[in-house]
């Protein structure tokens, strides 16, 4: 049995607790001492349960730095993404993957929902091990330290009633029946667990998605939803409903689904949402970077949607940062302040998130919980005299100093300690797409 001392522990701000660790998960977090036994890893600051990132393309870091060129759109955006798609195989996905979680790692994520889409190689065809892409996923996270919830998506047309182009060929398995065969929704192994996603309405047409939904009735299962006006008036156009109104008819909204982006809605699609209980995950750093949009967060909370957050295209990895763009978002959207409290922040960040990602158990220092702990020092040029329960507002990454994820250290002042130098294994993998 491993113990580890906090200085201060959240939400309470209990000084001096002890959690003891064994197999991975929490045993005990109710014993406190003022000073750290002998023994104990001393975890000094305020400490938090580990993060959630709840919507991640991990090839998308790659583009962070390269898109920025004479303005664009999201659209232009999305060309550079197709290109960087095309030059991926299952090793150099590993290779990239791996950095991208170890990054994510050493900022407090401890879980990562993976909106997986990359499938097949250019062009189509299959890999002989069909599942070769996801494997890589796997085996990153696991080298990285992290637990992770595979969202293996389906992805049909090029859009609404338009076949595939020949960039998102390698994304779709033709039917939901071949994704279904394919994907294998449902099998779970120690730290990875498998949900599925329906990519956007845009992607899969209104019979499939009920089709899908049915499938994996009771797993995690997110979608991109309403993230361009574009998307909306295309939907509406075909189906004369909303994306949102479209999937509660289909059968895909309830506790079990997340929203993603959700950021373009009608007062009705935000009720529909908050009735269903479906959660939705906020990208506030990639809406920002994308031009896409503020969402309506406070709104959501208030109708019953459950709110969570995701990196997704990875432009930060940061959680902090992430969970201060969502009320800066909404400071900026409405004009008022406090909108979300420190602690819906960090509901976001640690409870709701792994529950988005089929992880009840997990965001919680308590027993039976995964053993994951973040330390964030109090005592930085970002948080020197700032009251611990508004570190929230004042702390980044950079305040990080230890991860705990599973019962071990993985992660010491930026340092990854299972791979080594974070910024070195980034720039290789990416250096190598480029080439």
């Amino acid at each position: 049995m491993t113990t580890y001392w906090c200085e201060y522990v959240w939400p309470a701000l209990t000084r001096g607790v002890l959690v003891e660790v064994e197999d991975g998960l929490i045993a005990s977090a109710s014993r406190t001492a003022a000073t750290p036994p002998p023994g104990a890893l001393v975890l000094r600051g305020l400490v938090f349960p580990g993060f959630a990132n709840v919507h991640s393309h991990a090839f998308h870091r790659a583009l962070r730095g390269r898109t920025h060129d004479d303005g664009g759109t999201f659209w232009t955006w999305r060309q550079a993404m197709y290109e960087l798609a095309s030059r991926l195989d299952p090793d150099s996905y590993l290779r990239l993957a791996t950095a991208v979680y170890a990054e994510m790692a050493v900022a407090g994520f401890t879980v990562v929902g993976e909106f997986h889409y990359l499938h097949h190689p250019p062009g189509g065809g299959r890999y002989a091990e069909p599942n070769a892409m996801g494997e890589a996923l796997g085996e990153a996270a696991l080298a990285a330290g992290i637990r992770m919830t595979l969202l293996d998506t389906c992805y049909l047309t090029g859009g609404i009633d338009t076949p595939l182009a020949p960039e998102q060929r390698r994304f779709s398995d033709g039917s939901v029946a071949a994704w279904a065969a394919r994907a294998r929704p449902g099998r779970d192994r120690g730290t990875h667990r498998v949900g599925a996603a329906v990519h956007s309405v845009r992607a899969v047409p209104a019979e499939g998605i009920a089709e899908l939904a049915s499938i994996v009735d009771g797993r995690p299962l997110h979608v991109h939803v309403s993230e361009q006006p574009a998307e909306n008036e295309a939907c509406l156009a075909a189906y004369g409903r909303t994306p949102v109104r479209l999937l509660a008819d289909s059968g895909a909204l309830g506790p079990t689904t997340t929203a993603v982006h959700a950021t373009h809605l009608s007062t009705e699609d935000t009720a529909i949402l908050g009735k269903t209980a479906t959660a939705v995950c906020f990208c506030p750093t990639t809406e920002a970077d994308l031009a896409d949009g503020i969402g309506p967060a406070r709104e959501l909370l208030d109708a019953g949607a459950p709110l969570s957050l995701g990196t997704d295209q990875h432009a930060v990895v940061d959680p902090l940062v992430e969970a201060r763009a969502l009320e800066h978002g909404e400071r900026l959207r409405t004009g008022q302040r406090g909108r979300l409290s420190p602690d819906e922040l960090v509901t976001a960040l640690t409870t709701a998130g792994n529950a988005a990602l089929g992880w009840p158990e997990a965001g919680r220092i308590e027993p039976g919980a995964p053993a994951d702990l973040v330390a964030v020092r109090l005592d930085s040029v970002r948080t020197a005299g700032s009251r611990p329960t508004q570190v929230m507002y004042s702390a980044t990454a950079a305040d990080v100093h230890t991860v705990v994820a599973g019962g071990r250290v993985v992660a010491v002042d930026g340092h990854h300690e299972l791979l080594g130098d974070v910024g070195e294994l980034l720039r290789e993998a990416i250096e190598e797409l480029w080439a």
